[in-house]
């Protein structure tokens, strides 16, 4: 009875972005169908440490396979500054759920990277215009880069405009992206006028406004993720064709929470959960629709769809390492 211990080059090498869009398409399905099992995310607050834990199980049943799975993941604040780590870092441990034997542990960054990037194409697939082109792009980070592989796999991405406040790492994304797409680097505004737009940023005070952004423009808004956090304006989420991937999380700690709380934005401005659009209980984009905004906190089942791709792919392939966990 072993365990496949597999590392972030392994997860990295067996999580190909197509098949992690695939997976978290049908965990959203799951959810929106009630095949899933999954409890409000807990924390355990650690001041003393500037930092935290958190954990994030789920199960999910789709139509010819279920999986379960626990995403632990740290918040700590400070790690760079006082011991050169990373300020956040995840681990998940992937379970049979019919028998509860552990299948594998894996490392849990990468997996949360390419998941994220994989609900926003989701997203884009349903809710972006069918001939996007233009991709804008503010914040020039790691998951922009999972922003755009995974948004190239639903729509033809020629052009890319990439916002940044530090000036050296939007040079260093188009630098790395130009031999594939024609990438600029542009203003937040410029970005913003794309026919899909990401924002990755931690910011707490709106820095994409209304009147920047495209006619029929489809923006995923993946940077808030706590509460306080913002990066669109209030009054482009007033007007856009709003969906969500869990309305309990996104009102607490998603890019609506702050208008939310403030009694901008109520339950009636939102149009639907991605899942109700995939599975077309709701409507995705129509001739209608003008802007249309993704709000992404990140849900367990998308990790526990992705960690299924990543222990199939992995263990077709001989690859990780495999260990007696309980002595069996």
């Amino acid at each position: 009875m072993t365990v496949l211990l597999l590392d972030t080059d392994t997860v990295d090498a067996h999580s190909p972005m197509a098949a992690v869009v695939d997976a978290v398409e049908s965990a959203f399905a799951a959810h929106a169908r009630g095949d899933t099992v999954m409890p409000s995310k807990s924390y355990v607050d650690l001041p003393q440490y500037d930092g935290d834990f958190r954990s994030m199980p789920a199960y999910l049943r789709a139509e010819d396979w279920d999986a379960a799975g626990l995403k632990w993941v740290n918040s700590h604040t400070e790690n760079r500054r006082r011991h050169d780590l990373p300020t956040v870092m995840a681990t998940m441990l992937y379970s049979d759920p019919e028998t509860g034997v552990p299948l594998s542990i894996m490392d849990g960054t990468t997996l949360t990277t390419k998941r994220t990037g994989a609900a926003a194409a989701v997203a884009t697939d349903h809710l972006a215009v069918a001939d996007a082109s233009t991709l804008g792009l503010v914040g020039a980070g790691a998951q922009s880069h999972a922003q755009l592989t995974a948004i190239a796999t639903v729509r033809p991405v020629e052009t890319i405009v990439v916002a940044d406040a530090d000036a050296s790492r939007a040079e260093a994304f188009v630098e790395a992206v130009g031999d594939r797409f024609d990438a600029r680097v542009g203003s937040i505004p410029e970005a913003a006028a794309c026919d899909v737009v990401s924002t990755v940023t931690p910011v707490r005070e709106p820095i994409v406004d209304a009147d920047a952004v495209g006619d029929h423009t489809h923006i995923n808004a993946v940077g808030a993720d706590a509460p306080g956090k913002h990066e669109l304006a209030d009054d482009l989420l007033a007007a856009a064709k709003l969906v969500v991937d869990d309305r309990e999380q996104c009102t607490h700690s998603g890019e609506i929470n702050v208008p939310y709380a403030g009694g901008r934005l109520t339950d009636a401005d939102i149009h639907a959960d991605l899942g109700e659009v995939v599975i077309g209980a709701e409507s995705g984009r129509t001739d209608a629709d003008g802007v249309t905004v993704f709000d992404s906190t990140g849900l367990a089942v998308q990790d526990v769809a992705t960690a299924r791709v990543v222990y199939e792919r992995a263990t077709e392939a001989d690859a990780g390492t495999a260990f007696d966990l309980l002595g069996r």
